[in-house]
């Protein structure tokens, strides 16, 4: 697919998705992972072996899932969020959080033992960051869990998953909302290159980077994304079941590839500080605008803004912003 046939974004379309925030109104539920985001700033990342200073350490309320529902409640969506939390401090501090974000909580597991952490490097130079992941009470989300909530779960019109929850959970999770008409959004993150086929079959959007689309589709990992051949990377993903798909490539953008049609998103620029769970706020965005009603393109138009936002602040949803916060920003 040439150049001509891709559609780019304008100014207008910055303009109504600027607009397009003020209206999420959507119901939105996702299942997955909840942590306590333990967070160190340095000047700069550490070689492997190398002891460097950092700041204070500040625990941050994180997790992928709980990141996604927090983002999507603050711009306006009505989220239930479903998983498991520890019976420790974290347990308490997370769900706290959540419903200071607006998150419907009251479906969440406590089970014995410490809930999910995160210990986060952030690099003060080009706010990179490292991130090592321990699953806690998020490796106790059943299949069984999501049963017992089935009809809780499915009073709701978007799906939100990823995988850091274990594989049977998220299986159930997308087929029940599946069966039940909702629109399954997955996030291949932390990344898996070869899906169970029953959850393919049961997801309606996929969201990946170009490095993960490229091990995904088997397609040559050192492409030129900026002028990839985008109709050949759409055929290659719906060959393997996915004809929707976000493709976010960085500080240069995102793909939408929906049913035949392609659409290059322009990054928004800003001085980013920490890009700590910035593509969650993005995720998050993509299910509240699913939710309300919105184009897949559009939602990940106001997806850009929102997690270009988050960027400008330290932490994941410590950095979050409501529309109206992210709409004055840019305006």
């Amino acid at each position: 697919m040439n150049d001509s046939q891709v559609k780019t974004s304008t100014m207008t379309d910055s303009n109504h998705a600027l607009d397009n925030l003020k209206n999420i109104d959507g119901r939105v539920a996702i299942v997955g992972s909840m942590n306590a985001d333990y967070t160190v700033r340095t000047e700069r990342l550490p070689l492997p072996g190398e002891t460097i200073n950092g700041s204070q350490l500040d625990i941050l309320p994180g997790g992928k899932s709980s990141n996604q529902a927090a983002s999507a409640a603050l711009l306006g969506a009505q989220v239930g969020m479903f998983g498991a939390l520890g019976n420790d401090y974290n347990g308490e501090f997370l769900e706290s959080k959540l419903r200071g974000a607006g998150v419907d909580t009251s479906h969440i597991a406590r089970v014995d033992g410490p809930s999910g952490t995160t210990v986060i490097t952030v690099s003060e130079s080009d706010g990179e960051n490292t991130i090592v992941y321990s699953a806690g009470a998020n490796h106790k989300v059943t299949s069984d869990y999501v049963r017992e909530h089935a009809s809780d779960l499915t009073s709701y019109t978007v799906l939100g998953l990823c995988l850091e929850s274990p594989m049977d959970a998220v299986i159930e999770a997308a087929r029940t909302a599946h069966r039940a008409g909702m629109t399954v959004l997955l996030n291949d993150s932390p990344f898996m290159a070869n899906l169970p086929t029953e959850l393919v079959e049961n997801v309606d959007v996929l969201l990946a980077n170009e490095h993960e689309i490229a091990q995904i589709a088997h397609l040559d990992p050192d492409t030129d994304w900026l002028h990839a051949d985008w109709g050949q990377v759409a055929q290659a993903l719906s060959n393997l079941g996915f004809t929707r798909v976000i493709v976010t490539l960085g500080s240069v953008g995102s793909v939408v590839l929906d049913n035949g049609e392609v659409s290059h998103i322009d990054a928004v620029r800003v001085s980013a500080v920490d890009t700590t769970g910035c593509g969650d706020s993005y995720m998050g965005t993509v299910l509240a605008g699913l939710a309300s009603g919105f184009t897949l393109d559009d939602s990940a138009r106001m997806a850009a803004f929102v997690s270009a936002y988050a960027a400008c602040g330290y932490g994941a949803q410590a950095s979050y912003g409501t529309a109206q916060q992210v709409g004055d920003f840019f305006a």
